[in-house]
């Protein structure tokens, strides 16, 4: 069989046993440089064992290589690699153990502080729970790859929103739906009755304004939708239907559409709460040019 070894570092006598071996056909073998740095190195390594069912011999687990034996061994069905990069395909490991692995993964996550911990968190995350994949962006120039990149972003963080917590129809149909959650909310006095209707409303401008950009009379199109049966239908502005969002393909991450609302209610409150706003003071108009002086001035040579 084929062996893969994942290590901190393979160099002097090891690494030309490894590399005579492999000229002579005697083993098949791949060396491959532990990812990471550190103690993300240690806590990656631990989950490719996991995924992969070996044991990480290291002197902090009390192993050693002269004591390891052939169970101590991962397997996978494929492992492709090249100068910088390795995939391991399929692994052999304990499925409950990866779950656990899983889970531990993602307490952790929730309880990060730091977004760069947090991102590299869910790298761990996305490779054990899911596939793996590898997106490469070419442009011709550097603006239109920055451009480009800032997409394939701003796709991946929508995807990796819609994976946490669900889809929700698009077009601001979802939020239309909620406003029925708003219908028999009665506040204590006048004031709260009063931010409950605010909300109620708020909530039908995303759809007015995508249909009123669309050219359309958003006030007909919210009405329309409002007197939809199936809480999927939605307008279409690309196709002037009414179809179902979910179905056309017209979705947000429920994640995304939750925090919008989230974060308009919270700069609204602010706004309303404050007790000074800063803001630019108007310039004057610019005065006009000067008029010349009144009257006619005397001709020299004439009384």
């Amino acid at each position: 069989r084929d062996l893969v070894i994942l290590a901190e570092d393979i160099d002097g006598e090891a690494l030309a046993t490894l590399v005579l071996n492999k000229l002579r056909g005697m083993l098949n073998v791949l060396a491959i440089k532990a990812p990471g740095f550190g103690d993300r190195r240690k806590a990656m390594m631990q989950d490719i064992a996991i995924l992969t069912g070996g044991t990480v011999i290291a002197e902090e687990t009390g192993g050693s290589l002269e004591t390891a034996t052939v169970d101590d061994l991962g397997q996978a069905e494929k492992v492709v690699s090249d100068k910088e990069n390795t995939t391991v395909v399929s692994g052999k490991g304990d499925a409950d153990q990866i779950k656990g692995r899983i889970e531990q993964i993602r307490v952790e996550i929730e309880r990060s502080t730091s977004d760069y911990d947090s991102e590299k968190l869910q790298e761990r995350l996305a490779k054990l729970s899911g596939g793996v994949a590898i997106i490469r962006v070419g442009a011709a120039t550097e603006t239109e790859l920055k451009e480009k990149k800032h997409r394939v972003e701003d796709a991946l963080s929508a995807t990796r929103a819609a994976v946490e917590e669900g889809i929700v129809p698009g077009g601001g149909v979802a939020l239309i739906n909620a406003m029925v959650a708003l219908e028999g909310l009665k506040g204590d006095n006048d004031d709260e009755q009063t931010g409950i209707n605010i909300v109620q409303k708020s909530l039908t401008v995303p759809m007015r304004k995508i249909t009123e950009n669309a050219g359309k009379d958003g006030s007909v199109i919210v009405a329309n939708v409002q007197r939809e049966e199936d809480s999927k239908v939605g307008y279409n502005v690309l196709t002037d239907e009414y179809v179902d969002m979910i179905a056309a393909g017209v979705i947000d991450p429920a994640k995304v559409t939750r925090g919008a609302l989230e974060n308009a209610a919270s700069i609204a409150a602010m706004i309303l709460t404050t007790e000074a706003l800063i803001t630019d003071v108007p310039s004057d108009a610019a005065a006009g040019p000067a008029m010349p002086p009144g009257g006619m001035g005397g001709m020299p040579g004439m009384m």
